[in-house]
């Protein structure tokens, strides 16, 4: 399907937008793997002659909604220490930003290349977005942490870390 020419807004009303972590070292089966959810974010997509995507998110709204693996469930304990961990020490209350440098669209698909703002660091990322006739519409990149020198999250001395690549998503709907 080709993209309906013009202005689309996307942000928690008609879309979600997603990081998922995974976990390594001796220690990994105590730890999880983290769906969060990011609950305040806005982007804008304009196609036409002169495609683009922008996008901006509150690094504060990133809340954890689902833990898997682990030795034992998360409780809300747990997810308001991982909330503080990433508010101070990860995305250190920073906004995220992202502004394209090239979009094309070829049927329903919109590969998508610009600058990532993380942490109040800059670097290239590129994903593709799937478009499907309803309007739907789905993609992820996998970034690098270090990218944006952040440290991955680790505890008991190294023996847990968070992998350093983690999966950004985005799944909804265009109105």
């Amino acid at each position: 399907m080709a993209i309906e020419a013009g202005t689309h807004k996307l942000g928690p009303d008609n879309a979600s937008l997603r990081v998922n972590t995974g976990r390594s070292g001796a220690a990994a089966a105590a730890g999880h793997d983290l769906t969060l959810d990011v609950t305040s974010w806005e982007a804008t997509l304009t196609v036409g002659e002169q495609s683009s995507l922008e996008l901006t998110a509150d690094a504060t709204s990133l809340r954890v909604l689902e833990g898997k693996g682990g030795m034992k469930g998360l409780t809300e304990d747990d997810k308001a220490d991982i909330k503080k961990t990433i508010d101070k020490d990860v995305l250190k209350k920073k906004a995220i930003h992202f502004s394209s440098s090239d979009v094309q669209t070829s049927n329903g698909d919109l590969a998508v290349k610009g600058d990532l703002e993380i942490a109040g660091k800059s670097a290239p990322v590129q994903f593709t977005i799937t478009v499907a006739d309803d309007g739907t519409l789905n993609g992820s990149a996998t970034v690098a942490q270090s990218d944006w020198s952040i440290k991955p999250y680790s505890a008991l001395f190294g023996a847990l870390k968070v992998n350093d690549e983690v999966v950004i998503s985005v799944d909804g709907k265009l109105g």
